[in-house]
């Protein structure tokens, strides 16, 4: 099959080998590099793309001299193969699992603070009652794992309330406090608890998370001030160190911090409304989860 569709009034057909191009070539932004991928040559890309184009009666991508951009019809092509091609390999991965034994898969992502204190318990708890299922657990920035979602490719993702939702629905499952934490010689290191504005001038170690840094950043804005972040990591392990060492401060989550004041570290709350946050569990729809995903979600939404 190697058109993508034919004249207008026709049924169109999908040719999972054309939108995998496609999605490569968009990628990738060029049609050469998209072609690599694949493994075709560039003729043969180049002629498969016009050939789209031509039974679509739309054309696909802008073509320049950097490489190649979707046109609007491009971009609605982008969302339905991605859409398509995950419920294929969706498809593929659940049938697979019979083979080695196992009855199902679930794709779950999830923030660090979720990871640090509220999923470890639950998903034990899950695994031992479904013995014939498993999980597929990965670790991302909240923003990151609104997006994955929105687009269908995971199941399931436990985020903080500073990410965008509106394309999800959600559930409140926890909350999770923000907190300061800095070396035990740092000034402030005996309060109780302590304002934002009084440490948002400080030199600052930060976690790689788009979405915390994103909201700390806004704060900072009402205050008419800007953080100042010295370097930034993806592992809370490697922004201890730093912290520890005076090289800066860090707003992490209280879930996060659990085990650092045995590395000789100080972890003061922030005392601001907004910075005890809601964890949410997230999906496209519900009602639309795989048997499998909609068991964890009831499991996650227990109290």
């Amino acid at each position: 099959m190697g058109k993508f569709g034919k004249t207008e009034g026709k049924a169109l057909r999908f040719d999972l080998t054309d939108m995998r191009l496609f999605l490569a070539v968009v990628e990738q932004g060029s049609l050469t590099k998209g072609s690599e991928i694949m493994n075709l040559a560039l003729a043969s890309v180049s002629e498969r793309i016009s050939g789209m184009e031509s039974s679509l009666g739309a054309q696909l991508l802008e073509r320049n001299r950097r490489g190649v951009t979707t046109t609007a019809a491009g971009d609605a092509l982008v969302r339905h193969a991605r859409l398509i091609l995950n419920q294929v390999e969706q498809m593929r991965g659940e049938l697979r699992t019979y083979g080695t034994g196992l009855k199902g898969r679930i794709r779950l992502l999830s923030n660090t603070a979720g990871l640090a204190a509220f999923l470890p318990h639950r998903l034990c708890r899950f695994l031992v009652a479904y013995p014939d299922l498993s999980i597929d657990l990965s670790e991302r920035p909240s923003n990151e794992i609104a997006l994955t979602i929105a687009e269908g490719r995971a199941d399931l993702g436990v985020v903080a309330d500073i990410a965008d939702l509106a394309a999800l629905q959600t559930r409140v499952i926890a909350q999770d406090q923000l907190v300061v934490v800095m070396s035990e010689t740092h000034r402030i290191s005996d309060q109780r608890s302590v304002a934002f504005a009084d440490v948002v001038g400080e030199p600052f170690v930060g976690l790689s998370d788009a979405a915390l840094e994103a909201h700390l950043g806004e704060r900072a804005a009402r205050l008419g001030r800007q953080i100042y972040y010295r370097i930034q990591f993806r592992r809370i392990e490697h922004v201890a160190m730093l912290v520890k060492s005076g090289v800066g401060i860090a707003i992490l989550s209280e879930a996060s911090t659990q085990d650092l004041t045995r590395l000789g570290l100080a972890i003061v709350p922030l005392q601001d409304p907004w910075a005890l946050r809601q964890l949410h569990l997230c999906a496209h729809d519900f009602s639309a989860l795989t048997p499998h995903a909609g068991l964890l979600a009831q499991q996650l939404m227990e109290p």
